[in-house]
């Protein structure tokens, strides 16, 4: 059954990376983007990590995208574009790069890779029970409490900066 759940997510996860560089609309390409953020946290899932799977739903496929969308539809930027814009040299360059970006995942896949020995007296993300959830999440909001909140806070006031700036550059002079 972890066969079949893995290769039909598997189906999914591809067809939506490839609707992200397919769709000529950029909204579409974001809906894609949440539809392959949340085949990844079904994976997550398969593989018992829980907290990564949450965080990949509320801070990617919820948050991210949401701001995506945001910021294409305040800057319009789904307007049409042709194919003739930009310079001479940048599809071949893009071109370049995206196999030079395939040989390296090529290479990371096909590789012996060691992680070398945990160091002793390292603390373990994982408790008694043989969960990482409550560790990570007590150091979060423990320890933590005061950065993650000041992220949140930069977060917000970046949005808002964004909204103020793109109203006042589309209102007429006087």
């Amino acid at each position: 059954m972890d066969a079949v759940l893995f290769f039909g997510f598997a189906a999914i996860a591809i067809a939506g990376a490839l609707g992200v560089v397919i769709a000529r609309n950029p909204v579409h390409s974001a809906l894609f983007l949440v539809m392959t953020m949340i085949t990844m946290a079904v994976f997550f899932l398969m593989q018992d990590a829980p907290l990564v799977a949450v965080v990949q739903v509320v801070v990617y496929a919820s948050a991210i995208v949401v701001l995506f969308l945001f910021v294409i539809m305040l800057l319009g930027v789904d307007r049409h574009e042709t194919l003739t814009d930009g310079q001479r040299f940048q599809r071949p360059a893009a071109i370049l790069f995206g196999l030079l970006a395939f040989a390296g995942l090529v290479a990371l896949t096909t590789g012996q890779w060691e992680l070398g020995v945990k160091p002793a007296g390292s603390r373990s993300i994982v408790d008694e029970t043989g969960s990482a959830i409550r560790p990570i999440s007590r150091e979060l909001f423990t320890r933590f409490a005061w950065p993650f909140e000041v992220t949140a806070i930069l977060l917000v006031i970046a949005v808002v900066g964004a909204v103020v700036l793109a109203r006042r550059s589309q209102r007429e002079p006087r």
